[in-house]
């Protein structure tokens, strides 16, 4: 098997922990780290996961990607950023990219693998979204908690390229599949995203299954996914001008049945919630709302949401 250069940009919690999946199965990996970086240097990298535990002893990282760029030409980009750091995307990422580096932005929200293409070759941006459970616990430890699946998408559904991106993940411990329409497969990570990180942040801070055991919430959960595969499909119709592909109402039993089986979990959004960090709601919230006036969508749940969502954003400004 070939062994690429990767390059981990937001070595958080899911970029961590996807890059020491890579590095484990012997990839050459460096994780560009700000305020975790003294840490990993003098502890490592530790990944506690049901699917076997990692540990990295003496892992490649820097702090900063021009000096890292001299010594080491990634193949692949893994950009896990938040959302919110999106544009703090080129200023890490153009040092470390030549015209045949591809980039896999493992982001939350609608309109990332578009923002990315904005700056960089289109045809070299592919999405990545992880149906995972996975905090971390301290600087250098991360926990994987449950499920862990990643689906890959291209930017231009392009399916050679799909195959090129599945065939980094060849024999790595993650389940990986990939995704005939981005644009379908960003609106079913969004059908579970924006219900639970956002009912999690607005119930005071919980973890999902006080959403699941509360009747009302549990309620209001899958209006808000109705609402989100309404949304799905009138863009997905507008894009492609057909009928298929579209989401299906039995996502929502299968969503919510996934949901009831996880260990309780803080979804991110709510994480960044208590601890005062600003949270991702334009790309989770108003991007997809947005999408859905623009189209007619009656939206009523998700909009109340949203703005529930900003008013918390500002009071804590």
């Amino acid at each position: 098997m070939f062994m690429s250069k990767v390059a981990v940009i937001g070595a958080g919690a899911v970029g961590t922990y996807y890059g020491s999946r890579l590095a484990e199965q012997g990839h050459d990996v460096a994780f560009v780290l700000r305020s975790d970086y003294s840490a990993v240097a003098e502890r490592g990298i530790t990944v506690n996961s049901k699917d076997g535990d990692i540990r990295l002893d003496s892992p490649r990282i820097t702090k900063d990607p021009v000096k890292l760029a001299q010594t080491f030409q990634p193949d692949w980009i893994l950009c896990a950023l938040k959302a919110t750091a999106l544009s703090d995307a080129e200023r890490l990422i153009s040092p470390l990219i030549d015209e045949n580096t591809r980039l896999l932005a493992i982001i939350n929200g609608l309109g990332i693998e578009e923002a990315f293409g904005k700056w960089m070759n289109p045809t070299r941006v592919f999405g990545g979204l992880a149906f995972t459970c996975i905090n971390r616990l301290e600087p250098s430890v991360i926990n994987h908690l449950d499920y862990g699946p990643l689906t890959i998408t291209h930017l231009g559904d392009d399916p050679v390229e799909l195959a090129t991106a599945l065939s980094l993940w060849d024999q790595a411990k993650v389940v990986t599949s990939v995704a005939d329409s981005r644009l379908a497969a960003r609106y079913l990570k969004l059908c579970w995203n924006i219900p639970f990180n956002g009912l999690c942040v607005l119930a005071g801070g919980v973890s999902t299954e006080i959403i699941m055991q509360d009747s009302k919430l549990r309620s209001l959960a899958e209006k808000i996914m109705r609402e989100v595969i309404e949304i799905a499909n009138a863009d997905l119709m507008n894009t492609t001008g057909k009928p298929t592909p579209r989401l299906e109402p039995q996502i929502i039993n299968e969503l919510m049945t996934m949901t009831e089986t996880m260990v309780a979990y803080r979804p991110s959004t709510m994480i960044d919630f208590v601890e005062g960090r600003e949270m991702e709601i334009d790309a989770i919230f108003q991007v997809p709302l947005e999408r859905g006036l623009a189209l007619g969508v009656k939206c009523k749940e998700l909009q109340k949401m949203t703005e529930a969502l900003h008013s918390i954003s500002n009071s804590n400004l």
